[in-house]
């Protein structure tokens, strides 16, 4: 199938390209970026004036909790929320039941993936076996099968000399190690951020000190093997500076931030308990806020996840202490992200794509996407005016624990390509 986007806004720093343009599209590449393309051979015109067209967006950071938790999401159901929300690729975090250590588990994923026909799904293999941090997973084996990055999220690679060892045999591969950064012992029963928060609303504290500590001996151990290093959902300011300081030293260390914690902070968690704010990390200080909000314009942070954590209803109505960790957002996060930093003139344009297509893409070694003849058609097409409101009824995922639940946002996917393929269809997941 062949299409024709006429009067796009092309959008891609990688080209210096900021302007009006026709994209042709012909099977899985692009064929042809011109001022103006009259002659379509036959292909679907699509009118894309007024509207922004930009590399397709790619989500690093995502639970589909498929094997072994399917009653939260599947991949096809977690693919259809990713489409919805604009996303090309995303890559799944290996937390599942199995834990997704071998070769089969990325396997696995990958064929339901082509099953789905939604979008590129860019597994993350398990560091070490059963995440129990005790020794090396099938590394060899994952990357053969397909894996793009490998990491123990959710719990984080407790022993230092464990981390070491799996970061330098990863960077064999050519693959990032991917740290979430918790030291367990500090963590431990907390489950909201430990200061003002905790002790307001009287629940046990998780300080800031166990996220940083890690960020720090994780630096430490890439200063001395050099292998590349990614710092998930970073949360607070010192965490920030921590990785800034290892930028300028040249060091191979990258980090994300989610929508959460750029736009929500501790003081937004009231006496009603909503559980859809309990995270992990927890939402932090106003001051952490403000700093991952400067970073992430800056260029400090180097990409946008969401972190996408679906879970079922039980699990989020209940006492806060039991309730399960994380909100879903790949549905939520490109209108934040235009309503809060874009509309405002805070952000342009080109930076959005930088964090949310170009950098992803890079950090996980996936072939580059430009808006060019010849370059793979996974793209996506941004209505920037047309306005939601998030209800549980918007979402495709199959949870609806979303934080963000009420707001009013401006700016969605209106239309998204995989390898030439439309898969969303005016706001509509085909």
């Amino acid at each position: 199938m062949a299409f024709l986007l006429k009067g796009a806004h092309v959008v891609d720093p990688q080209l210096g390209l900021d302007g009006i343009r026709d994209v042709l599209i012909d099977g899985k590449k692009i064929t042809r970026v011109a001022e103006s393309i009259e002659d379509a051979g036959g292909a679907e015109v699509i009118d894309a004036s007024g509207k922004y067209l930009i590399p397709g967006l790619v989500d690093m950071h995502v639970h589909f909790r498929d094997p072994g938790f399917e009653y939260k999401e599947t991949i096809e159901t977690g693919a259809r929320a990713a489409t919805h929300g604009g996303f090309t690729d995303v890559a799944t975090m290996p937390n599942t039941a199995p834990v997704t250590d071998s070769g089969a588990e990325i396997r696995y994923q990958l064929d339901h993936a082509r099953q789905a026909g939604l979008c590129h799904v860019r597994p993350i293999g398990a560091l070490t076996r059963g995440e129990k941090g005790e020794a090396l997973a099938e590394i060899g084996d994952m990357v053969m099968e397909g894996a793009c990055a490998f990491s123990d999220d959710g719990h984080g690679v407790q022993s230092a000399g464990m981390m070491r060892t799996c970061m330098e045999y990863v960077s064999q591969f050519d693959r990032v190690s991917i740290a979430h950064c918790e030291i367990e012992s500090l963590s431990g029963n907390g489950v909201i951020n430990e200061g003002k928060a905790s002790t307001r609303l009287g629940m046990f504290g998780w300080p800031a000190l166990a996220e940083e500590l890690e960020i720090y001996r994780d630096i430490e151990i890439c200063r001395i093997n050099k292998s590349p290093l990614h710092i998930a959902h970073i949360s607070t300011a010192k965490g920030l500076e921590l990785v800034k300081a290892a930028k300028a030293e040249g060091l191979p260390v990258t980090c994300e931030v989610t929508p959460h914690h750029l736009f929500l902070n501790e003081d937004d968690i009231t006496d009603e308990y909503d559980t859809n704010f309990k995270m992990n990390p927890p939402l932090r200080l106003p001051s952490d806020m403000d700093a991952l909000d400067q970073g992430i314009i800056d260029g400090s942070i180097d990409c946008v996840v969401t972190d996408h954590a679906p879970h079922a209803q039980h699990e989020k109505e209940c006492e806060w202490e039991i309730a399960s960790f994380g909100t879903i957002g790949l549905e939520t996060s490109l209108p934040l992200m235009l309503t809060k930093l874009v509309r405002t003139g805070r952000m342009s344009w080109s930076r959005l794509v930088e964090v949310m297509a170009v950098n992803p893409r890079r950090i996980l070694r996936l072939n580059p996407v430009k808006v060019e003849e010849g370059s793979a058609a996974d793209l996506t097409l941004v209505d920037p005016d047309k306005e939601i409101t998030v209800t549980e009824d918007y979402f495709e995922s199959k949870s609806k624990n979303c934080v963000f639940l009420g707001q009013t946002l401006v700016g969605v996917a209106s239309d998204v390509f995989v390898d030439g393929k439309r898969t969303l269809a005016n706001g509509v997941v085909q």
